[in-house]
């Protein structure tokens, strides 16, 4: 896939490169899972090669589906985060946006320019498509996921009951084409 995306620099951080996370990404992918922060807030860890080769085959195949549209982000080489714009469907107004960061990138605002490159993309790319809307969401009890969602100018609409796999009430923030 040649879908590239980009977040300029800021005055305290390089720019950010987003593209389709390809098989040699799987050494780094597993690093960055080897964080416990990490681990507690995603439901499917990667901590093995096979667990990386089925995140790797996933993403591949959400791609080819056109619903399930996941990008590594790098700072020059080194992958500081991942981005996923998911539920992505003709004629559906809504479609979600997740995220994590790797530990190193963490407080450097990797994580709201990220998003912000992939809710401009999503906007231009679906929007005639049907998407009027996208929602970030995230457990209560995660207040850096709170704040990348306001500096991506995603609004807080509402509290969400818990419900497997997520154990906790969760926010739901929406964001709306401009």
């Amino acid at each position: 896939m040649s879908l590239v995306l980009s977040a300029p620099a800021t005055p305290t951080a390089p720019g950010l490169l987003l593209r389709p996370w390809r098989d040699g990404d799987a050494d780094a992918l597993i690093e960055a899972y080897r964080d416990p922060v990490l681990r507690a807030w995603t439901s499917y860890p990667v901590t093995t090669p096979a667990q990386a080769r089925a995140f790797l085959r996933r993403s591949r195949q959400g791609w080819a589906a056109a619903d399930w549209f996941s990008f590594a982000v790098l700072e020059g080489e080194r992958l500081v985060a991942c981005v996923v714009l998911k539920g992505v469907r003709p004629g559906r107004p809504a479609a979600e946006v997740g995220y994590w960061t790797a530990a190193p990138a963490r407080g450097r605002g990797v994580a709201p320019r990220a998003v912000e490159a992939v809710t401009g993309w999503a906007f231009a790319r679906f929007a005639a498509a049907g998407l009027t809307h996208l929602e970030l969401l995230h457990q209560v009890d995660n207040p850096a996921s709170c704040r990348v969602a306001e500096k991506s100018g995603y609004a807080f609409a509402e509290v969400l009951p818990a419900r497997a796999p997520y154990p906790r009430d969760g926010h739901r923030h929406v964001r709306h084409l401009p």
